[in-house]
């Protein structure tokens, strides 16, 4: 939140405190993988996403489903079987991702170019 100094307020703002969780490597990833079918098993999910650690993706996937973004549902079986869907909260973020998908591969080799001509 921005406060009358024109100032980000850093107690309870709402552009940091979410932007925080998707500032991270695989959040997002996770979260388009889960967008395009009602649910994934773990296994499934490190194949979509093949250069995620097995403990990247577990503190991850904790991570989204604290935030009320991903569902687990954990059947008694033997061995245990897990699933990973995203919860309505998660599903009305999707659009907000495609959008920011959609403009990162119109500007992509803009700002590859740029990178480059910047030396980074």
């Amino acid at each position: 939140m921005i406060g009358e100094s024109g100032k980000f307020i850093l107690d309870d703002c709402p552009i940091r405190y979410v932007l925080d969780r998707f500032g991270d490597k695989w959040s997002i990833l996770i979260i388009v993988g889960l967008s395009n079918v009602e649910k994934l098993r773990f296994n499934e999910l490190q194949k979509a996403i093949p250069d995620v650690s097995q403990k990247m993706l577990t503190k991850t996937l904790r991570n989204l489903e604290a935030d009320g973004l991903v569902h687990r549902k954990i059947y008694p079986e033997v061995p245990p079987r897990v699933e990973y869907r995203l919860t309505e909260m998660g599903i009305s973020l999707v659009p907000h991702v495609n959008s920011l998908a959609d403009w990162a591969n119109i500007h992509f080799k803009k700002i590859k170019t740029s990178r480059e001509a910047y030396g980074k």
